[in-house]
């Protein structure tokens, strides 16, 4: 990526301040012999310091020699934890290393100050309207693993960390696809980095910081897990689902849709430590629902994803071949939504949801597939927003009560 004359941005310098500050307790806690609290702060130095080097290595050539180093030597003082006095050395030099790339993020060019753009342009990278939905999933996945309320504390940093993980894998979405918002008309034309109002390597710097915060606020509040599940999720949506499936297969969102299936894998391992058949029932939910989702919206869309030379289904089978595999997805989602009763995994105000919600969709894309009229398959796109949303809260009050 080309950061052109930009310094490092105020995002980055909030990484690499923190990414010190956790540095220098993991040295001090290792120095006074603290073994649990030293091994948590070394864990939550490693997202901040490989968010340094991804930006270092895709817009800041200057810091790389200096994040590169720092991300070895803490790796290489991990490795050496069995001798004490070699540990405490890499781990020392490990800071120091940090400390430059610190430093070097203040100096070049002085960079244009975050609020020469818009906050409501940073807003926007995170996909407020998409973010949503999935916030209502994870929380969802988290009282249904609890069974009940979770403590505030808890629910708290879930529905911060799922937020930041979510936000930043939009903002890096909105990076990679800048090129193809350009070609697909005004609704995506004018967004942040496609319309140059938001340079690309900040909105890059700004997606790495964001997940980098998720898995520190979430691996230190709540478990590793969770942690981990965020960040691969966002990791998918990111690197399989845009950066490769969405530009070369028709079956783009079917695998990618992956990612979008995660926070109720979240939620759940918030509240409980670990997943279940329940948990990977939610999951296979929302994976199941993203195809007629996402299908109907690219039928309304299918002249600009042609313009992008992107191969959504529409684009690639037709309208009466995309309505088909709408309709055969449907059916498949509905009676998956049905299977969980079986096990004893939802009760009756579930199922009754499930049935009734599932009638209305099967109906909806029926329809859709008799006749695939612009009408219809808007109709069908806004009633699955409804669909899951209801769906999942009905999930969560049949744990609660």
């Amino acid at each position: 990526m080309n950061a052109g004359a930009l310094a490092p941005g105020p995002w980055l310098r909030l990484t690499a301040i923190a990414g010190s500050g956790a540095c220098f307790l993991a040295v001090v806690s290792g120095a006074a012999g603290g073994l649990a609290p030293h091994r948590v702060l070394a864990a939550l130095g490693i997202p901040l310091l490989a968010t340094l080097a991804a930006a270092a290595l895709s817009a800041h050539p200057p810091l790389r020699l200096p994040t590169l180093a720092a991300l070895g030597l803490y790796g290489a003082a991990a490795l050496a934890f069995g001798s004490s006095g070699l540990h405490l050395g890499l781990a020392a030099l490990a800071l120091a290393a940090t400390l430059v790339a610190t430093a070097t993020t203040f100096r070049g060019a002085k960079p244009r100050p975050v609020g020469a753009w818009p906050w409501r342009d940073y807003l926007a990278l995170t996909k407020p309207r998409i973010m949503s939905l999935l916030l209502l999933t994870g929380i969802c996945g988290m009282l249904a693993g609890a069974r009940g309320l979770p403590p505030i504390g808890t629910m708290t940093a879930l529905v911060v960390g799922l937020a930041l993980a979510c936000g930043g894998a939009s903002a890096l979405n909105h990076v990679l696809d800048r090129d193809i918002d350009r070609l697909m008309g005004k609704r995506t034309a004018n967004r942040p980095v496609a319309a140059g109002r938001v340079p690309a390597s900040r909105a890059l710097e700004f997606g790495l910081t964001l997940l980098a915060f998720s898995f520190v606020l979430l691996a230190g509040l709540a478990n590793v897990l969770t942690a981990g599940l965020a960040l691969l999720g966002g990791l998918f949506y990111v690197l399989v689902y845009t950066r490769w499936l969405k530009r070369s297969s028709p079956q783009n969102i079917v695998i990618g849709g992956a990612a979008g299936a995660v926070p109720p894998l979240v939620g759940w391992a918030a509240a409980t430590g670990n997943l279940t058949l329940p948990a990977l029932a939610l999951f296979a939910i929302v994976f199941l629902w993203t195809p007629p989702h996402f299908w109907a919206l690219a039928l309304l869309l299918r002249r600009e994803y042609a313009a992008a030379k992107i191969p959504m289904l529409p684009v690639v089978r037709g309208e009466h071949g995309t309505a088909r595999q709408i309709l055969l997805y449907s059916v498949a989602l509905v009676a998956l939504t049905v299977a969980p009763v079986a096990w004893d995994a939802f009760g009756l105000v579930y199922l009754v949801a499930a049935l009734v919600l599932g009638g209305v969709f099967l109906y909806l894309a029926w329809q859709l597939y008799r006749n695939t009229i612009p009408r219809r398959a808007a109709l069908l796109f806004h009633y699955s927003l409804l669909y899951l949303a209801l769906l999942f809260t009905a999930i969560a009050t049949d744990a609660v009560v």
